[in-house]
């Protein structure tokens, strides 16, 4: 059966198309959609992996890296490493995240952007959500190769302070970046949510509580969460339903 070809007329009046849609929109839309596709496609890549079987070699041995050869139940590094780690891990939890968010939602209600303030409760919220119901529906055991340097209860996979902590700092990082003016604030609001999303999942496998596969499926998760409520941000904003004026004085 042979390929359907478009005939030249149609296919330029297409690209047209496809240009004119691009250049009325921003860029940072299109980079923000495509990063979206990505968390998801690669959660899912991720998921299928692990359902399969495929990552244990790779699991053990990033946790067992990061053990004394001689002693699994030591850390690599000086003493006081393992307690920064739980203080890094701690970020990532429920209660310090929560605070967080209602530190947050304190000043913007303070501002009277009640329609930022309820986003960001919103997407705090369902993100909790979203990774509650992943981790039921995969139910993937605790690693169990070192002994636990932070307590847990709940299943593995995807690892919960990772995609938390994505959730909530990518989110308020990336809504927060939407009320200022100054590239430097949007930079810097954007470069902290990065960088304690990195630490709170790296302090996960440092702990032995969570392989790298489940940190690396809540970092995707947790991205593709907070750009979809950028995303949303900015419509509501276009729209009236979310304030959009810069926080100035």
């Amino acid at each position: 059966m042979s390929d359907v070809e478009i005939p030249p007329p149609q296919r330029r009046h297409l690209l047209r198309q496809i240009f004119e849609w691009i250049g009325g929109h921003e860029l940072s839309v299109l980079v923000s959609l495509l990063l979206i596709a990505l968390g998801i496609l690669a959660f899912v890549a991720l998921a299928d992996e692990v359902l399969e079987g495929s990552t244990p070699k790779f699991d053990e041995w990033a946790i067992r890296v990061l053990r004394q050869p001689d002693d699994l139940a030591k850390p690599i590094g000086p003493p006081w490493l393992a307690e920064a780690a739980r203080d890094t891990t701690a970020l990532g939890g429920v209660l310090f995240l929560s605070l967080l968010t209602a530190t947050v939602a304190g000043f913007l209600w303070l501002r009277k952007m009640y329609g930022a303030m309820a986003l960001v409760i919103a997407a705090t919220l369902g993100g909790l959500s979203v990774s509650s119901i992943l981790k039921q529906v995969f139910d993937r055991p605790r690693p169990n190769l070192v002994p636990h340097l932070s307590h847990v209860a709940s299943s593995s996979f995807p690892s919960g302070h990772s995609m938390l902590s994505a959730v909530v700092f990518l989110t308020l990082g990336v809504l927060l970046a939407r009320f200022v003016e100054e590239r430097k604030l949007k930079a810097y609001f954007l470069l902290i949510a990065l960088v304690l999303t990195t630490l709170v999942g790296v302090s996960r496998v440092f702990l032995g509580v969570h392989y790298p596969t489940d940190v690396l499926a809540g970092w995707c998760a947790g991205m593709a969460w907070a750009l979809s409520c950028w995303f949303v941000a900015r419509i509501l904003q276009k729209r009236g339903a979310v304030e959009a004026e810069p926080l100035s004085g």
